[in-house]
């Protein structure tokens, strides 16, 4: 009975590893594969490349420097070659707008016709050929009843042009008792 007992859990374990239903799996495989169909697209022709022939090697460089060059003169040569003088100095009435300059009077020295001009509460002596104002301006001429500036202002496009302002006499009060 010891021996049964000892040879029985041996031939159950012979017995399970049998080919008992591993041939009926086989034979579903063969029939399911044989069934299936497959569905890869095919690969698409690669496209032939042809080479670009560039014609346009005997044109300028679109990248030279010597173009570049070229560029920024005929742009600093636009509006006419009219551009303000920035490298000299700035006079003291620059620093005013011509908006907030009222003339007042004029005068005459030495042959030469001088404006009264009043800032705040401050009168300044000026004549033709001083600058005065934010935008480059430059006295043209003075008369008894006017100034006239010849200002350098950018248009929209960035061009220089020329702007001809007044400065006209402004009436006092006491004058109209």
């Amino acid at each position: 009975m010891k021996r049964c007992l000892v040879v029985l859990p041996v031939w159950l374990a012979l017995a399970g590893c049998g080919d008992s239903d591993v041939q009926e799996v086989r034979d579903w495989m063969k029939k399911t594969d044989s069934q299936a169909t497959v569905m890869v697209k095919p690969i698409a022709e690669p496209k032939t490349f042809v080479p670009f022939a560039y014609s346009a090697s005997a044109e300028v460089d679109p990248f030279n420097q010597n173009k570049l060059l070229a560029e920024l003169a005929r742009q600093a040569n636009a509006g006419g070659g009219l551009r303000p003088d920035t490298t000299r100095r700035k006079e003291f009435l620059e620093g005013f707008p011509l908006d907030a300059m009222k003339m007042v009077g004029t005068m005459e020295k030495s042959q030469t016709m001088y404006a009264l001009l009043q800032i705040d509460k401050a009168v300044y002596q000026v004549r033709p050929g001083q600058h005065l104002g934010q935008n480059f301006g430059l006295i043209t001429a003075v008369t008894d009843d006017a100034i006239s500036v010849r200002e350098i202002v950018q248009d929209a496009t960035g061009d220089w042009i020329e702007r001809l302002s007044k400065l006209e006499l402004q009436e006092s009060k006491e004058s109209n008792k």
